[in-house]
């Protein structure tokens, strides 16, 4: 039994048996499903998080307008019921396992966190008393990432890329959805996505 240090990932291997790989979309489904786990003990239900958590550990934007910075970050993280969480998680295993193939583990993590923290910033400037919390507008930049990144260096038109990505992104409206931090989110991925397009020797 060993751990194999491997291209964007860490394989635990008994022998020629692959018992588990660790790369970066599952490191953040596991960061993901770990704080569900605790907020939902500490709200005493797993199905749907308390009000109070969410206002502590999710993004309550008068909080952080008198000093709860953290918030920006920490409510990428939380979820506030069990099918939010595994509709984010299966789309950012759909999205991830294709970004983990185009860019660096440092690309992969730049791209969700900036991507994240875009939404929550613009969140905090577009709707100043809005509660919310969700990892969809990370999600949305490492899906707008893979879009306009494919679209660039196989020399397409990145038009069609950005009708499809925001196509999406209307197809993600409904109550209840932060789309705000949807638009930060995608926006920042498609703008990442382009640059590093521009800057890599690919060989697809």
């Amino acid at each position: 039994m060993g751990i194999y240090v491997r291209e964007h990932s860490y394989e635990i291997r008994f022998g020629e048996w692959s018992l588990f790989k660790l790369t970066p979309s599952n490191t953040l489904i596991i960061a993901n499903v770990l704080v569900y786990a605790y907020t939902a003990v500490v709200s005493g239900s797993p199905f749907i998080i308390n009000e109070d958590v969410l206002r502590w550990l999710g993004q309550d934007n008068a909080f952080v307008m008198i000093g709860g910075y953290w918030q920006l970050f920490t409510s990428m993280f939380v979820h506030v019921n069990l099918l939010h969480l595994f509709g984010n998680m299966v789309f950012l295993l759909i999205f991830g396992i294709r970004a983990e193939d185009l860019f660096s583990t440092e690309e992969f993590f730049a791209i969700y966190f900036a991507s994240g923290l875009l939404g929550s910033l613009l969140t905090l400037l577009m709707a100043p008393f809005m509660v919310s919390a969700g990892a969809s507008g990370a999600i949305f930049g490492i899906f707008g990432a893979v879009v306009i990144y494919l679209r660039k260096t196989f020399g397409e038109s990145i038009i069609g890329a950005l009708i499809f990505s925001f196509f999406l992104l209307m197809l993600s409206t409904s109550a209840g959805v932060n789309i705000i931090a949807h638009f930060g989110g995608l926006v920042a991925g498609l703008i990442i996505g382009y640059a590093l397009a521009k800057t890599h020797k690919i060989t697809l």
